[in-house]
């Protein structure tokens, strides 16, 4: 769709509105002046708070009296495919529809600075700490992350600074566009953190996700910067670019921006780069990779160590990435997003480091596109290496995989038995709950990994915990 279409508009519907980025986006077009409604099969707090209080009229459900009105326009959600009541309308009536990040591109991204974080982990974490970084120094900047940072308390954010800092996500845009969502985000600077093979769904392979990581690479322009991880070899021939200045960053002597003297505690991890020593109240390896892509992009506009360092000092990480949430009798339970073996691997790692010679339970529920599949059979049964033990909850939607392609959980018991774990798979969280409320003892640790809601397993766990 044309950006002169777009002048067209003065009313638009939601569908899936509920959607952290989708309430973000429609309540700023409310603020330009646009009517807006929206409709989502998920209505609740604090979404549905949220866009209440900005008075936008949301349907609970998708249904075609939800465009009885024949709105200019309908931004159609990611999640949202042939099928759904909403979408048969739309094409029916041929009404105007776009996607999210088609709509960001043409109404808040034209004319701004945009800074883009890309990679297969480590983005949300990245975004919401150079977003700090900005917001820190004044700079008020506008973002859209897929997750809520706890400085800001909300996800995405929308302001009139020229700054516009956005998680780039290489998932694909809509069912009538399968181009990466960050191929719309038009990046003045983009960083590529990292790069493995995820979202088995869309990917058949590494050179796929390179293939696509190169389109995005392609957009930025010659007077913008390209960084990228300089260790990471699926990376590299990403960089291999001439139509725009490019910078590496990493642990390699030979990177731009390298960090060395690197030290790892149990609360904090500390790093020096030429005159300077680092701080993060973070853990691991991974956060000083994701510190040194936003390190790298502040002071490519005149950030000085300080004030980057000053923003580091006071951010407080974000949800669902090793979030403690709470500890009765001893016991922490944790929440992380981690849902591909590295992430888990990673944050195991970390948790080592925090919590020495405690007991450690990963309770894994392989929820995600990829990991209902069977590409990370083995993979998922070495990434609980530096757990004490395991727990993995029945596969969700397993019917919708291809037999021949499904995980199987058996083997995945039978892998982490041999080697020494005890493993358990269980049927559900209050089989998870009630499993591990007659073993946990004080000084344990429950991280529990899910890229879902997990049934509300953190609060069951502890309500077991404080019987």
């Amino acid at each position: 769709m044309t950006g002169a279409v777009f002048t067209e508009i003065r009313s638009i519907h939601f569908s899936g509105i509920c959607g952290t980025a989708m309430a973000a986006v429609a309540a700023a077009m409310k603020d330009k002046g646009f009517s807006v409604t929206g409709s989502d099969q998920n209505v609740y707090p604090p979404m549905s708070t949220f866009l209440a209080e900005r008075q936008i009229e949301v349907a609970e459900g998708y249904a075609e009296p939800n465009l009885a009105h024949r709105p200019d326009l309908v931004v159609i959600g990611n999640a949202l495919s042939r099928g759904n009541p909403e979408v048969e309308v739309v094409l029916e009536r041929k009404l105007r529809y776009c996607s999210l990040p088609e709509l960001l591109k043409e109404f808040f991204l034209r004319g701004k600075r945009s800074l883009v974080v890309s990679g297969t982990h480590g983005k949300t974490t990245t975004t919401s700490l150079l977003a700090w970084v900005f917001e820190h120094n004044g700079l008020n900047p506008s973002f859209l992350i897929g997750g809520i940072p706890n400085n800001f308390g909300q996800g995405a954010r929308i302001t009139d600074s020229e700054w516009f800092i956005l998680e780039g996500d290489e998932y694909d845009t809509a069912f009538f566009d399968k181009r990466s969502k960050f191929t719309h985000y038009m990046p003045e600077l983009a960083i590529v953190n990292n790069l493995e093979f995820d979202h088995a769904d869309i990917f058949k392979d590494v050179p796929a996700i390179q293939n696509s990581f190169r389109h995005f690479v392609r957009l930025v322009p010659r007077n913008g910067l390209l960084l990228g991880n300089g260790d990471d070899p699926n990376v590299a021939p990403l960089l291999d670019v001439t139509h725009c200045p490019v910078k590496r960053f990493g642990l390699g002597d030979d990177n731009a921006v390298h960090a060395f003297n690197l030290r790892y505690g149990a609360t904090a991890t500390e790093f020096e780069l030429p005159s300077f020593k680092y701080h993060l109240d973070m853990l691991g390896e991974f956060n000083v990779r994701n510190a040194l892509g936003v390190i790298a992009a502040a002071k490519h506009y005149g950030l000085k160590n300080h004030q980057i360092q000053a923003a580091f000092s006071t951010f407080k990480g974000v949800k669902r990435r090793m979030e403690v949430r709470g500890i009765v009798g001893g016991v922490t339970v944790i929440d992380d997003f981690g849902h591909h073996p590295t992430a888990i691997r990673q944050t195991l790692a970390a948790l080592r480091l925090r919590y020495p010679g405690q007991k450690i339970w990963a309770v894994f529920e392989p929820r995600s596109n990829t990991t209902r599949r069977n590409v990370f059979q083995k993979e998922l049964a070495t990434a609980f290496d530096a757990a004490d033990a395991v727990v993995v909850s029945q596969v969700a939607r397993l019917e919708q995989v291809p037999e021949n392609e499904r995980l199987n959980p058996v083997q995945l018991m039978k892998d982490l038995q041999a080697g020494g774990k005890p493993a358990a798979y269980l049927a559900d969280a209050p089989a998870i709950v009630e499993h591990l409320g007659g073993q946990l003892n004080g000084g344990d640790v429950v991280c529990v990994f899910s890229n879902g809601g997990f049934g509300g397993i953190h609060q069951k766990l502890l309500e077991r915990l404080k019987r």
